[in-house]
């Protein structure tokens, strides 16, 4: 399954994806599939019309993951971490694909794109092992954890850096893991205004997705709809010589292979 949630003139409805169309389910939301158990029955079969993607589902609340792909550390000149390296973006910051990712100069000249497996959790996970951890999983998308990273470094933790509004791309669908496969080595991509930045594979990741959700129900509950972003490959420019930042105009593109492209520009607030 393929899941989504479109824009139907004001309004935001959950869909099943199929090739180009979306089909109407019969649910309020995605997250009310998702705590439901994921079983949406298409309501009438037929495409909606005048649709576009909205975020596939507003989270509860987004856990995320730094340092996890060997390469990214590489990069960074750091050493890989012995347990992961947990930290939180608000759910305010989501956004959808098409949305600008909007630039407060009076907060940060150096915002940089990540692509990261979004993990979307679809059963209450607390103390699980790591043997079980993969059967509370509902489904994956694509994110973009956009970071701030001039914030990031004169603040000495991530929160605020990570978490400033639109810096959330999340999308274009939720890939069930029927559809999906294993996760162990999709293909992950970034582009900006068309030039291949990032590209790497889950192959490379320090911790798997059943790891990273274990360690953290040890620490937390992870309830249905809540998000894990496990990480990000080699190719941030922050790390480029010289270091390269998003820019007004610009266009992103984050992809992961079986479920798709997310693609968002870039817009400078005006003030």
């Amino acid at each position: 399954m393929r899941l989504g949630t479109a824009r139907v003139d004001d309004a935001e409805v959950p869909v099943l994806v199929q090739g180009d169309e979306l089909l109407a389910v019969d649910a309020p939301s995605a997250l009310e599939i998702i705590r439901g158990g994921g079983s949406p029955r298409a309501a009438t079969g037929e495409p909606l019309s005048g649709a576009s993607l909205a975020a596939p589902l507003r989270p509860g609340k987004i856990v995320a993951i730094g340092l996890n792909y060997l390469d990214h550390v590489r990069e960074t000149g750091m050493d890989p971490p012995d347990r992961p390296l947990v930290f939180t973006k608000f759910p305010s910051s989501v956004i959808g694909p098409g949305e600008p990712i909007r630039l407060d100069r009076s907060l940060t000249e150096r915002a940089d794109w990540e692509v990261e497996l979004a993990v979307v959790v679809g059963r209450r996970m607390r103390s699980v092992a790591v043997e079980d951890a993969l059967s509370h999983v509902f489904g994956y998308t694509v994110a973009n954890d956009v970071s701030a990273r001039d914030i990031q470094q004169t603040d000495g933790q991530w929160v605020r850096a990570k978490s400033l509004d639109t810096f959330c791309p999340l999308g274009p669908v939720i890939a069930t893991p029927d559809e999906l496969g294993a996760v162990t080595s999709l293909a992950l991509k970034t582009r900006v205004n068309g030039e291949l930045v990032q590209d790497s594979s889950t192959a490379e990741m320090v911790f798997g997705v059943a790891e990273l959700l274990a360690f953290c129900s040890r620490s937390f509950p992870l309830e249905p709809g809540d998000v894990l972003l496990t990480g990000t490959p080699w190719g941030c420019g922050e790390f480029m010589d010289p270091p390269r930042s998003l820019q007004d105009g610009d266009e992103v593109e984050v992809e992961i292979d079986g479920i798709g492209v997310l693609r968002n520009p870039v817009a400078e607030l005006k003030t």
